[in-house]
C-alpha cells in the first residue's frame, strides 16, 4: 500500500509529529458517554474543544484513556471524525486501531475514512505471541493501509531490540508508544532503530517516570492529567522543560505521587479515575463503560482534593 506519494507524506507526518512533540504533552481524550451509556457526540466536542485550547502536541482519541475497546465500530468512526473537527488541522489527530489484525485493518480504513493523520496500533487481543508474531501482527495491519502507524507495546506485547528493528524497517512504521517503563529493554529497542524512528512515554501517569525516560533519550509522553486538568499537564511539562528540578519535584510529590496512589487501589481506575477528575471539573464525559466502574464516593472525595492542591501550585507558579 506504500507508494512513493504516500512514503513521501508518512515521512512529513512522522516529522511534523517529532517536532510537535517538543512543544507539548500528548493528549489522551476521553470519549463522552451519556448517564445512559450511550455515546455523547455533543459532549464529546465540547471537551475536546477545552482540550485543543491547551494545545497538546497531539490528540491520541478513541485508544485506551477514550475507551477503544469498548466503542462499536460506527461510534468508533464518530468519535475520530469529531476530533478531526474540533482539531480543524491545527493538531494532529492520532486514532487508536487494534484487536487482531483483521479487525485492526477494518479499524485503520475507518481512520482513513475520519481524516484521521496516523494510527495507534493497540496491542492485540487476548493471547502471548512471540516476537515473529508481534511483528507479524504489525505489518499485516501497515501492509493494508496507508496510514501512519506507532505501535504500542504494553502487557503482554513487549518488542526485542530485533523485532524494534525489524518493525522500523515497515515503510508505515513510525515509532513506538512504551508502556512498559523497561529503561534498559527500551534503551536497546531505541539503539537498534534509526535515529528518526519516533518513541514516546506511555506509561500510566508518564509524567512520574519523565525524567527517567529523558535520560535515555525519550522525552515526550502522553499526559492523562491532561484529560482533565491540562492547567497541571502544562505546568509540569514546562518546568520539566525548563530543567526546573525543584519546582518538578513539588509537583511530583504534592500530586503526581498521591495521584498514582490514588489510581492505583482498583484496576481500571487508570481510566475511570481520570473520567471522575473530569466530571469534577464539570466536563460533559459522563460515566464509565463496563467492565470499567467508577470510583466510590470516597475515592472521588479525595482525588477532588488532590486537584484542588494541583491547581493551586499551578496558580503559584
Amino acid at each position: 500500500m506504500t507508494s512513493t506519494s504516500t512514503a513521501q507524506d508518512v515521512s512529513r507526518f512522522a516529522a511534523r509529529l517529532g517536532e510537535r512533540m517538543d512543544t507539548g504533552v500528548l493528549s489522551f481524550p476521553l470519549t463522552s458517554f451519556t448517564a445512559a451509556g450511550e455515546l455523547d457526540l455533543a459532549g464529546l466536542r465540547t471537551y475536546l474543544e477545552g482540550q485543543a485550547e491547551a494545545e497538546p502536541a497531539a490528540f491520541f482519541v478513541a485508544c485506551g484513556t477514550g475507551e477503544f475497546f469498548s466503542l462499536t465500530p460506527e461510534e468508533y468512526s464518530s468519535v475520530v471524525r469529531t476530533a478531526v473537527e474540533v482539531a480543524d488541522g491545527r493538531i494532529p489527530v492520532i486514532a487508536g486501531v487494534g484487536y487482531g489484525w483483521a479487525l485492526a485493518r477494518q479499524f485503520a480504513e475507518r481512520a482513513v475514512d475520519a481524516g484521521a493523520a496516523a494510527g495507534l496500533l493497540m496491542p492485540h487481543y487476548l493471547v502471548k505471541a512471540p516476537q515473529d508474531g508481534l511483528v507479524e501482527q504489525v505489518r499485516r495491519v501497515a501492509e493494508h493501509t496507508s496510514l501512519p502507524l506507532i505501535a504500542y507495546q504494553r502487557d503482554y506485547v513487549r518488542f526485542s531490540a530485533e523485532s524494534a528493528a525489524l518493525l522500523a524497517e515497515i515503510p508505515t512504521v513510525i515509532g513506538i508508544k512504551d508502556g512498559h517503563s523497561d529503561l534498559d529493554g527500551l534503551q536497546r529497542i531505541k539503539l537498534s532503530t534509526p535515529p528518526d524512528f519516533l518513541f514516546f512515554n506511555g506509561a500510566a501517569t508518564a509524567e512520574m517516570q519523565a525524567r527517567a525516560y529523558s535520560a535515555i533519550g525519550i522525552s515526550p509522553y502522553s499526559s492523562a492529567v491532561h484529560a482533565f486538568a491540562p492547567e497541571i499537564a502544562k505546568a509540569f511539562f514546562g518546568a520539566l522543560r525548563a530543567d526546573e528540578q525543584d519546582r518538578v519535584d513539588e509537583l511530583l510529590r504534592e500530586f503526581y505521587f498521591p495521584l498514582v496512589e490514588l489510581r492505583d487501589r482498583k484496576a481500571g481506575y487508570a481510566v475511570s479515575l481520570v473520567k471522575a477528575g473530569a466530571r469534577l471539573r464539570g466536563l460533559p464525559v459522563g460515566p464509565a463503560r463496563a467492565p470499567l466502574i467508577d470510583p466510590s464516593a470516597t475515592d472521588v472525595a479525595e482525588l477532588d482534593k488532590l486537584i484542588t492542591t494541583g491547581l493551586a501550585l499551578v496558580d503559584q507558579a
